[in-house]
């Protein structure tokens, strides 16, 4: 492997074991779906679980699967053998309608992201039930919880992002992102020597896709040329929150009886 190439790999490795660590995001005997896209991301995390795995404390198992959405052009047969011949796993290939049914119920003008992904989450949890996973890893990023922030508060008005780990709705899966702490930039840094090819679902409206996200990219990109550790700041800033500081009342004391404002709203 080239000398760059292993030490961004190391790099990502260290973040990402960083976050496990962190989180508990793996625990003995876990069985985990790794959610593969045939994009940077997905790849880097198959990779980096791979590895880890090989000098992990505990035992767990890995199973990659892919969502078909059904555009046509999808490469099985390229990315089964990529799988196969680099890591000695089977690739489970999740075939799916999604493309007709984000046809018949898309709206007019609308981008198919959203809806696109959670008709996929909602497959690759049927996919670890049928294969016996009880965590979902997925490839989401640093920068990736960073955009989700600033689109939560300027389109949604809502403070958050995106975690480590979660309870998936149903209650049956954990949904981990072993990459939250690793930037985009290592990221493209490894994969552009990796040896891998990276491809997309074909989706029809890809040169539309996330232009709202895009933009969050393009503004951190911006305020990074002022503040070089905006994106590592912003980041920090998820793990140090201040409720009391913070307009949510599902936060506050319940208002005193006595009608004491300073004691009913925590004022100092």
């Amino acid at each position: 492997m080239h000398n760059k190439t292993a030490q961004a790999l190391s790099a990502i490795q260290r973040l990402a074991g960083k976050a496990i660590g962190d989180f508990a995001l793996l625990r003995p005997d876990d069985r985990v779906l790794v959610a593969l896209s045939g994009g940077k991301d997905s790849w880097t995390l198959l990779e980096v679980l791979v590895q880890l795995q090989k000098k992990a404390p505990i035992c767990y198992q890995l199973q990659p699967a892919i969502v078909d959405p059904g555009f046509g052009g999808f490469d099985h047969a390229a990315l089964r053998q990529s799988v196969e011949q680099r890591y000695n796993l089977p690739l489970h290939i999740i075939a799916t309608e999604h493309a007709n049914v984000i046809r018949e119920h898309l709206r007019p003008g609308s981008a198919c992201c959203a809806f696109c992904a959670r008709l996929r989450r909602g497959a690759l949890y049927g996919a670890a039930d049928t294969l016996g996973c009880n965590v979902l890893a997925l490839g989401h990023h640093r920068d990736d919880a960073l955009e989700t922030l600033l689109l939560n508060q300027f389109y949604s008005g809502s403070l958050s992002a995106m975690s480590a780990s979660l309870l998936a709705d149903n209650g049956r899966h954990r949904v981990i992102r072993p990459l939250i702490y690793v930037p985009e930039a290592l990221i493209q840094r490894w994969i552009s020597s990796s040896g891998l090819v990276t491809q997309s679902c074909n989706c029809p409206q890809e040169a539309l896709i996330d232009q709202k996200r895009q933009a969050m990219k393009t503004l951190l990109d911006q305020l990074e040329q002022d503040i070089p550790q905006v994106r590592n700041s912003l980041l920090n800033a998820l793990a140090n929150v201040q409720p009391r500081h913070l307009l949510d009342r599902k936060l506050w004391p319940a208002p005193s009886q006595t009608g004491d404002i300073e004691t009913a709203t925590g004022a100092q």
